[in-house]
């Protein structure tokens, strides 16, 4: 018996010895081969088998081999991935080389990913790193000449959300917004403002429609996918701060005529009462020592209104996990004070939180929470308008006027000015502010149905809660300045929207691989609840208006019926059901296709259907394309099909008068008023692409090349009602937009030491109006500036008459017949050209003057990394658009006040002075004050967009404290903008400059550190 147990655990102890000598740990870390730094969140993966791990914080990892387990494969986004045969060893230090291609990385896709290779539509995306040069609180504002074919216009005022253009404008305007929908973790917005760009992992534009198409009726102007930053399995706690400080200035002041500038032109006028209101200037306030018929006062107004501001971002988080989970948390802190000098800021908080768990080997749960809590002083848009306009000789402060209360600011009209224009005042007494809190929950559930083949079969539910609560207050407190420029009581308006929207998506997704055939499908169902409610009210007479905290209509001293309240309010359902099918066949020829059923209560018409295919060609594996010096070659096309559901249901709704008509000779009355409808829905827009990626000559050089046509085929526009006075919109119109859009791309490296990059992307765009219903044009803008929309043309063009120059002489007066015919015209007046020699000026002369919308965009960059220093610099710009300086229109009509010193320097003043701009009495004729080219300028515009230097110090010792990963950066923003535009900034949202707030340059300091 003995015996027989001692037989026994001597075999036990050898099939156990035998069983741990199967099982043995491989351990090592894992290093980039550019700089020798550790890659923590590495993939490593036992090939065969769905066993891995993840490199730690230091890039080291460990993970247990079974027997005939022996290779691995490491694998890292950006890198290329690389398989190791562990033979018998125990240790490996492996060296992952970066991917220059990154044809195998991972792009977020509609309800997915793909890689890139897979790709048959049009989809730039750009990464944290990228995002991160900027220094900016506005996400979007980093893509600004860096994406061909996406115009991003920015403005200066803290807390603006800059305008974002994908491939043209295809509604008409005043019938549905051109802003491309937002995908921020599945959940819709319409702007990314609340969002910090340090907590974004990569944003991802599909231009395309045959990308955007799985998004249907909201997809029409692009869809612009955010995905927010996540821990890595197997990582080690990572606390990452990063931040900068710095300032604002405005560049490119606008130069104005100054005292003696602004009173030769008062004099040359010829008009009286002109020279008289110098002349009472030069009594009130003295006269000039150097020139003694000029006032000694020379006010700069806008050196007077603006200021260096600060701005700082501070971003702090907390990313890591295990086996089992993943883990994200962090806090933001932005602040940005306005240029102009008044209480005009923005300030927000952001706190977020992501989760991932894997309960089981089927079961994945995990959430996102992102908080965000803002507060805005926003500009009196009437400040910087007036600055403009403001004459230079009055003073800021008038201590003459007396009755000035509570501060004696001058005023205009005490000079006999008909307006008292001074922008003091409209910033010192109205003050407006905005508290916006955003909050974004998403709570997912995912399920593999195949655990044993992971992620061939899963489904995911998730559930997306967006909600915007925000809150304005407009208060203007009591003052005088002159009769022109005062408030007798104090007013106060405030308001309450807020906005949920509830998303429920389900998605079901299926990858096979069967030989050399790899198939991706998707389906699924999304549900949506969307609500808006509205509370205003208004009331005069605050108690205590110079204190916060008294902001509220209850504390009025107004009667309680003179206090106005409203309300309003919307909801909306919807219901959509999606798939996308995937196909290649030996990674050599792809096949796409997309299908979108869109369901909603807004509309009549309540489902639409939105498809897209595509297709792609790997040329460079094919056996005949053996050319050495091209790595990769593919060529795809697309079409899709897209719906623009910010069209208005009410839009068809319009009142219309009955005007009197004439029928075989009898004149009929006309009747009372009358309500015209037409349904509308969503508008729908085609598109078709063809494009190429190839990567050439060792990998060194990327290049992505596109050619599109988007026709928005039921746009809305006004449409003439027969024998009635007015219009109703209908969906009758088509719009095209088209063009050619190149990326271009170079890495190298010079020796061990230096690494570098160069791109060049360049944009084409053409947007024409293809079909207005039979109209031969519509009409927009205003009388005076009159924009309009002709078939083969741009939207909403510039349209007046063309200047040929200036009259010198009487004698080249008398010679031309147009003039002659006119009467009236004298030296120092326009030439314009008769367009069609009929010997008049007329209507039938005006053409088309130019679109806002650039025809030619560009962007180039420069890397440079050497060591531990790098250095990055971009460039942007822009060719082909118009602006229309209302402003300088402005003045014309409004004869009392300055104008810019361009035009005060460059007047005719006598034969051969000028043959660019009228005499200064010219300006105030009706002849000179026709919409033409004098009005609509040149928007070209090259810019050096961002230069950055940074040094890292990686592993260094400081006083025999080993130093975190740390980086410190400089870095300048928009330092330098050249442009021909008489203005501050050839930046102007819809092209027409009415002094919109100035772009200033930034200049900031950095500092990220990681421990």
């Amino acid at each position: 018996m003995m015996r027989k147990l001692l037989l026994t655990a001597l075999f036990s102890a050898t099939l156990l010895n035998l069983t741990m000598a199967q099982d043995r740990v491989v351990s090592g870390k894992v290093t980039s081969a550019d700089d020798g730094s550790t890659l923590p969140g590495v993939s490593v993966l036992v090939q065969g088998t769905s066993k891995g791990t993840a490199t730690d914080a230091n890039g080291g990892f460990s993970i247990t081999l079974a027997s005939g387990e022996s290779t691995l494969i490491f694998s890292f986004i950006g890198y290329k991935t690389q398989k190791v045969e562990v033979g018998s060893q125990s240790t490996l230090n492996i060296s992952l080389e970066t991917d220059i291609t990154s044809l195998d990385e991972v792009v977020v896709v509609g309800y997915g990913v793909q890689k890139e290779k897979d790709l048959t539509s049009s989809i730039t995306t750009l990464k944290s790193a990228e995002l991160m040069k900027t220094p900016q609180g506005q996400a979007m504002q980093a893509l600004q000449g860096k994406v061909p074919g996406v115009q991003v216009v920015n403005s200066g005022a803290p807390g603006a959300s800059p305008t974002v253009r994908i491939r043209g404008i295809g509604s008409f305007p005043g019938s549905g917004n051109t802003n491309p929908l937002y995908v921020v973790d599945g959940m819709f917005f319409d702007n990314i403002d609340f969002l910090n760009p340090a907590d974004i992992e990569s944003i991802s534009v599909m231009k395309d429609a045959s990308a955007a198409a799985i998004y249907g009726v909201r997809a029409a102007n692009g869809v612009v996918l955010i995905t927010t930053k996540s821990g890595n399995k197997n990582m080690a706690p990572e606390i990452t701060y990063e931040g900068y400080y710095g300032t604002q200035v405005a560049q490119n002041v606008l130069k104005m005529a100054n005292a003696e500038q602004f009173t030769n032109m008062a004099v040359e006028s010829g008009v009286l009462a002109d020279a008289q209101y110098i002349e009472n200037a030069m009594q009130r306030y003295g006269r000039s020592r150097i020139n003694p018929n000029v006032p000694n006062v020379n006010t700069d107004w806008y050196k007077e209104i603006l200021r260096p501001a600060g701005i700082q971002n501070h971003s702090i988080n907390l990313a890591g996990g295990d086996s089992k989970s993943t883990y994200a948390v962090g806090a933001s802190y932005f602040a940005q004070d306005g240029i102009l000098d008044m209480e005009n800021s923005y300030e927000r908080f952001n706190l977020r939180m992501k989760l991932d768990y894997n309960a089981t080997d089927w079961l994945t749960v995990g959430g996102n929470v992102i908080i965000s809590n803002a507060t805005r002083y926003d500009q009196a848009a009437s400040a910087w308008n007036v600055a403009y306009f403001a004459v230079p000789v009055m003073p800021v402060i008038d201590e003459l006027n007396v009755n000035a209360v509570p501060t004696r600011y001058a005023s205009a009209q005490t000079l006999g000015y008909r307006d008292g224009k001074n922008p003091f005042p409209y910033m010192d007494y109205t003050k407006n502010l905005q508290r916006i809190r955003k909050v974004l929950a998403n709570f997912y559930v995912k399920f593999d149905l195949m655990p044993e083949q992971k992620n061939k079969l899963t489904f995911m539910s998730a559930y997306n809660n967006g909600s915007t609560f925000l809150n304005t207050r407009n208060v203007g407190l009591p003052y005088f300045v002159s009769d022109a420029l005062q408030r007798n009581i104090s007013t106060i308006s405030k308001s309450n929207d807020t906005y949920f929207n509830q998303i429920w998506d389900n998605v079901l997704t299926y990858n096979e691989s069967f030989g050399n055939h790899n198939i991706t499908a998707m389906a699924g169902a999304s549900f949506r609840d969307e609500s808006w409610e509205y509370l205003t009210a208004a009331a005069t007479d605050l108690i205590t208006p110079d204190q916060i905290n008294s902001w509220y209509i209850s504390r009025t001293g107004a009667a309680a019926n003179t206090r106005t309240t409203s309300d309003d309010g919307t909801r909306q359902y919807g219901m959509s059901y999606f798939g996308r099918v995937a196909y290649n066949f030996k990674d050599k020829y792809l096949l796409y296709g997309t299908m979108r059923a869109d369901g909603t209560s807004k509309y009549q018409d309540k489902w639409g259907y939105f498809p897209s295919v595509g297709a792609g060609w790997v040329v460079s594996e094919e056996d005949f394309m053996s050319v050495p010096a091209i790595n990769y070659l593919k060529l795809r096309a697309s079409w899709g099909r897209l719906g623009n559901s910010s069209v208005a249901a009410s839009d068809g709704n319009f009142t219309t008068s009955t005007v009197n008509v004439a029928v075989n000779g009898v004149q009929y009355a006309g009747t009372l008023a009358n309500n015209t409808f037409t349904y509308l829905k969503w508008e729908v827009v085609e598109e078709t692409n063809i494009g190429a990626t190839a990567t050439i000559l060792n990998n060194k050089l990327t290049l992505d090349a596109d050619y599109f046509i988007r026709d928005t085929k039921d746009a809305v526009i006004p449409v003439q009602v027969p024998l009635v006075g007015g219009t109703v919109r209908r969906q009758v119109g088509v719009i095209r937009n088209s063009g050619f859009e190149l990326a271009l791309n170079w890495n190298d490296n010079i020796g061990s030491d230096i690494r570098y990059n160069v791109g060049l992307n360049i944009g084409t765009l053409k947007n024409q109006a293809r079909d207005l219903y039979g109209q031969e044009y519509i009409d927009g803008g205003s009388a005076e500036f009159r924009q309009r929309t002709i078939v083969g043309n741009p939207l909403a063009a510039f349209f007046g008459y063309q200047v040929l120059g200036v009259y010198q002489t009487a004698e080249e007066v008398a010679a031309d017949p147009t003039a002659v015919a006119q009467g009236g015209i004298v030296p120092g007046d326009f030439k314009y050209k008769d367009q069609n020699g009929d010997g008049v000026i007329n209507d039938a002369d005006r053409v088309v003057l130019g679109s806002y919308l650039p025809t030619f965009s560009y962007g180039a960059n420069l890397g440079v990394n050497y060591k531990n220093i790098d250095f990055s610099l971009n460039l942007m710009g822009q060719n082909g658009n118009k602006i229309l300086n209302r402003k300088r229109g402005e003045i014309i009509w409004t004869p009392d006040g300055n104008m810019d010193a361009d035009l005060a320097i460059n007047r005719w003043h006598g034969p051969g002075t000028s043959n660019k701009y009228p005499s200064a009495a010219g300006l105030r004729k009706s002849w000179n004050q026709k919409m033409s080219d004098y009005f609509v300028e040149d928007g070209s515009f090259f810019r050096i967009q961002n230069i950055s230097i940074g040094y890292s110090l990686k592993g260094k010792e400081l006083l025999g404290v080993k130093v975190p990963q740390t980086r410190i950066s400089f870095t300048a923003e928009r330092p330098l903008t050249v442009f021909q535009y008489n203005g501050f900034n050839p930046e102007v949202e819809n092209g027409i400059d009415t002094q919109t707030y100035p772009i200033p340059a930034v200049y900031t300091v950095g500092l990220n550190v990681k421990f």
